[in-house]
């Protein structure tokens, strides 16, 4: 499958061009759209499942996957190198965003903007699964800024800066969960080039990107990862052994059925009672009242 089927990463394909380049944008995509400090802001790195969300969703996710197994040029490890050179920046850009969301919420009304954190990532959720659907939503920058605006709190607001290191932590080790999954993906590339249907698992990402939205929305319990076993049960039959085999089928590149008798006549006269024999037999092999 090209990445092209893609619809968030055929959109920034056209743009920047290049696979490294793609990479690098899609995975920075979250901290430039403002969707990663829109999940921070409302709570979505509170628990260790959370961490997990983020990171496979938001910045690995089906996107991510789908340039690594179908852009990207060369062996696995020249793959993982190149993300490693990724995280050299996005790994410290996704410090600095947690390190100011704590300033940033103090000026906020956080009822008010968990609200458009939670439409913004339905948002995604539709633009991942089509193109067509995500033409009719506006884009997440729009969406988040949009709920700065009306969550705004001017009344008596100072802007201090407040720092929470643990929060730093839970934002970094979000994007380093995402960095060491689109490795992993690199690193089976082979494998899961024949394996993988990325149109299934792509969806699959969508809905999951759902029970996340409806998660921060509070309509699901915050307490349990759904998202992530939508995830996983995606990840599961996303991956198609048998399908590598089906396209060797296809291609041709199966072996020919050599067990025909070469020596066999292809177009056998009609036996001694002029009938013609549907199965070439040999005279020994006839029965007696033939």
């Amino acid at each position: 499958m090209s990445v092209s089927q893609h619809p968030i990463a055929l959109r920034i394909e056209q743009r920047v061009g290049g696979a490294t380049k793609l990479l690098a944008t899609v995975m920075a995509l979250p901290l430039i759209d403002g969707i990663f400090p829109a999940l921070i802001l409302a709570g979505a790195l509170t628990f260790p499942f959370g961490i997990l969300e983020t990171g496979l969703l938001i910045f690995g996710g089906s996107a991510t996957v789908a340039v690594v197994l179908a852009e990207m040029d060369g062996s696995p490890r020249e793959r993982i190198r190149t993300i490693a050179l990724i995280s050299v920046v996005l790994l410290p850009a996704a410090a600095i965003e947690a390190a100011l969301a704590p300033t940033v919420q103090s000026v906020l009304d956080m009822a008010v903007f968990e609200r458009f954190a939670g439409l913004v990532i339905l948002t995604v959720a539709a633009k991942t699964a089509s193109a067509r659907v995500g033409e009719y939503f506006p884009r997440p920058v729009v969406i988040i800024g949009l709920g700065l605006i009306a969550s705004l709190q001017p009344a008596g607001a100072s802007i201090t800066f407040v720092t929470d290191p643990s929060l730093v932590l839970r934002g970094v080790a979000a994007a380093a969960t995402g960095v060491a999954f689109a490795m992993l993906v690199a690193a089976l590339g082979p494998v899961l080039q024949e394996s993988v249907d990325l149109d299934r698992f792509r969806f699959g990402s969508a809905v999951a990107l759902g029970m996340l939205a409806l998660s921060v929305l509070g309509l699901v319990p915050t307490d349990a990862p759904v998202a992530l076993g939508v995830l996983c049960v995606t990840a599961v039959f996303s991956f198609d052994p048998d399908s590598a085999v089906a396209d060797a089928h296809a291609d041709g590149t199966a072996a020919p059925d050599t067990d025909v008798d070469a020596d066999a006549d292809p177009d056998p006269d009609p036996d001694d009672e002029g009938r013609a024999s549907p199965f070439p037999v040999e005279e020994e092999s006839r029965a007696p009242w033939l």
